[in-house]
């Protein structure tokens, strides 16, 4: 139960984002106020992102950001609140398919480069080539020989990437199984959401163990000191995107002085 409100917690229910926070939250004073001070927070944040797309633009930067995570960890709602506020001319999203039957015969690695970005451009990856770190491995959409020869592979093409100058980040989503379970739920019972469930989805929860072992073991090959995890808990979705933008904004050495 909240204690005695002061008077800063009633001037920022007294706005148009207060009032509709205690509207969509149930006239629950606590969660309106938190709500309230996440979005001036990230709004204070989505300036820094302007501005460190200004100063990739100008200086021909290249950068990736890989999202990876279990399914429904809220990846792509962290991508949505960063890249919302930015030039969509100077950034991409992208979110692969199953690969087709040519990509099937390609070297593991190549539709992957083929979506890297150019000059002046942020390219975010909604899961990207850790799929056969983890997903893969975990659902046998893999063999354990094509699983091996991409952990024996990928520190070095991750350091081919950085030694060519695009900058790399990586960040992992983390939940607990209980959260996942809801989050499922959740994704069931609404009609604007259902179509965000698939088969792989569906056995997650059974698959739950298989999938922390895996991805421990990538954690254990991968974080290196030159291309490092970022694990954000994303239990609760606010704090976890907060947390996903202050993470970026810190591993790029962008011009915290550049107009914007």
């Amino acid at each position: 139960m909240m204690g005695k409100l002061t008077q800063r917690d009633v001037n920022k229910l007294n706005t148009t984002r207060g009032l509709k926070a205690l509207l969509s939250k149930s006239f629950n004073i606590e969660r309106a106020i938190r709500y309230v001070d996440y979005e001036r927070k990230l709004k204070k944040l989505q300036v820094e992102l302007i501005r460190l797309q200004a100063w990739t633009i100008k200086k021909n930067e290249r950068i990736i950001v890989i999202f990876e995570g279990r399914d429904a960890a809220g990846k792509g709602g962290a991508i949505r609140r960063i890249t919302e506020r930015i030039n969509p001319r100077h950034m991409r999203i992208v979110a692969l398919p199953k690969p087709n039957e040519d990509e099937k015969t390609q070297w593991y690695f190549q539709r992957y480069v083929e979506q890297f970005p150019k000059a002046g451009e942020i390219v975010f990856f909604d899961r990207s080539w850790y799929n056969r770190a983890v997903v893969e491995p975990v659902n046998g959409f893999c063999t354990q020989e094509e699983y091996e020869v991409f952990m024996n592979q990928v520190n070095d093409f991750e350091r081919m990437i950085l030694e060519s100058g695009i900058r790399l980040v990586k960040i992992y989503m983390s939940i607990n199984k209980k959260e996942q379970a809801k989050r499922f739920n959740d994704i069931k019972n609404n009609p604007l959401k259902q179509w965000k469930m698939t088969p792989v989805d569906e056995k997650a929860q059974e698959l739950w163990d298989n999938y922390t072992e895996y991805k421990k073991a990538m954690f254990s090959k991968t974080n290196t000191e030159i291309s490092p995890w970022k694990v954000i808990r994303a239990n609760r979705k606010t704090i976890a995107r907060i947390s996903v933008i202050n993470h970026i904004l810190k591993s790029i050495p962008y011009d915290k002085s550049i107009e914007v």
